[in-house]
């Protein structure tokens, strides 16, 4: 069927006779796409709002810590605590799978000054310079702590930026002044940009002030003793497989029951990685369910209106066969009107979808959370695709029934 402008002026007219019945059938079609497309874009900006929690995180990564035991062994009573030993951190190195091992102390409630001002409830972190491998470092000025820090005891100090703003004021580089904090004083060296909504291991990243492990070490008298183990996997491990290597290691050398279950924590940030994921592919299943399910539900209804259509043209198709046209015409014209109609409502679904999406983003930024509410280029085609196939899809029966039509019947019938 040549598709000209007098073919689009006879579809548009088809479609208009009927103004009421033609807007209904199109608003079950645009009501499906904009669900759709509407939820796709919402789901695509929680993940993205969501992602943005876990960034610069390492997705194969645990953490473990001691707790009292929870059986007795070798002489040593039920409920004992123990700690976690600078040593344990070369015994675990050496698993099979491990990369990245380091660990972490920190000390709560510090009060940091400086000259007049102050930032109250700080947490003090001991940290090596590989802990930037478990949860990257966002670097606003200045550096994180190096190697030659941890070797010559430097007292000098990375600063969050919620107490970098008490101290020093917004927008200020702190870079090279020195501070008070628990009543030592050490150099600031460099600070972290916005961490908030992150994950935070032991205490917010804003509210702390990271030292050197050697200079927390020998500030605090903690001998060998850590409080956090961080490790890392290599490529091709999993936590979970590695992690009764780990447990059993530890578990010798400080004579803990090997069936002790209660005498550590061992968080498996990988589970909780793929867990998320998990959540998020079902979201997105249950968007395209109730998107799809919408939309089929207002192409049937498209299907039904051109049946309804094609009864109440009978003579007209009747005419137009007497006259010549063939049964491939009339059903491409029904297939054509189809089409017209669904693709007509779906783009303006589509549109309208955009805008609403568009609008979320507007809000999110005034607010300041990294969501991204939007629908790529890629779908917004592949929607448009998908209402074309749909359109055609609710034609084929309606076309057929018009093409089955016999003039001398039609006219009879008339």
């Amino acid at each position: 069927m040549k598709f000209d402008l007098d073919t689009f002026n006879e579809i548009l007219l088809t479609i208009t006779r009927n103004k009421t019945r033609s807007l209904l059938t199109a608003f079950g079609v645009f009501w499906g796409i904009f669900m759709l497309v509407t939820l796709m874009g919402g789901g695509n900006g929680f993940k993205a709002l969501m992602s943005s929690n876990f960034e610069g995180f390492a997705q194969n990564s645990a953490f473990v810590w001691p707790q009292r035991t929870g059986e007795a062994y070798k002489g040593f009573r039920k409920g004992r605590w123990w700690n976690l030993e600078q040593t344990d951190i070369q015994r675990v190195r050496q698993i099979e799978g491990v990369d990245i091992v380091t660990c972490l102390q920190n000390r709560w409630g510090a009060t940091a000054v400086y000259q007049d001002k102050k930032s109250e409830s700080v947490v003090i972190k001991g940290l090596y310079p590989e802990y930037d491998f478990i949860e990257k470092q966002k670097v606003k000025y200045g550096r994180f702590i190096n190697d030659i820090d941890i070797l010559e005891k430097r007292k000098v100090c990375f600063i969050g930026k919620k107490v970098s703003e008490e101290l020093f004021g917004k927008d200020v580089d702190p870079c090279g002044k020195l501070i008070k904090a628990d009543g030592i004083y050490y150099q600031v060296i460099g600070m972290a940009g916005d961490t908030s909504g992150n994950i935070q291991i032991s205490g917010s990243a804003d509210e702390s002030i990271a030292i050197p492990f050697s200079t927390y070490a020998a500030t605090y008298n903690i001998g060998g003793d850590i409080g956090l183990m961080c490790l890392t996997m290599k490529s091709g491990y999993k936590v979970t497989e590695v992690q009764p290597h780990i447990e059993s290691v530890v578990k010798q050398y400080h004579l803990l029951h090997p069936d002790d279950t209660q005498c550590m924590q061992f968080l498996n940030a990988e589970a909780l990685f793929s867990m998320v994921d998990s959540l998020f592919k079902s979201i997105n299943l249950l968007i395209w369910m109730i998107g799809l399910g919408t939309l089929i539900s207002g192409v049937i209804g498209v299907s039904n209106i051109m049946m309804v259509t094609v009864k109440e043209r009978t003579t007209e198709i009747g005419i137009r066969r007497a006259i010549g046209a063939t049964p491939r015409t009339i059903m491409e014209q029904i297939l054509t009107e189809s089409m017209v109609l669904t693709l007509i409502a779906g783009m303006a679904g589509i549109s309208f979808s955009v805008f609403i999406l568009q609008m979320m983003n507007m809000g999110m930024e005034s607010s300041n959370l990294p969501a991204d509410f939007q629908v790529s280029f890629g779908m917004a085609i592949g929607a448009a695709i998908m209402v074309m196939a749909l359109g055609i899809t609710a034609g084929i029966a309606p076309a057929y029934r018009a093409m089955n039509i016999k003039p001398i019947e039609a006219i009879r019938d008339e």
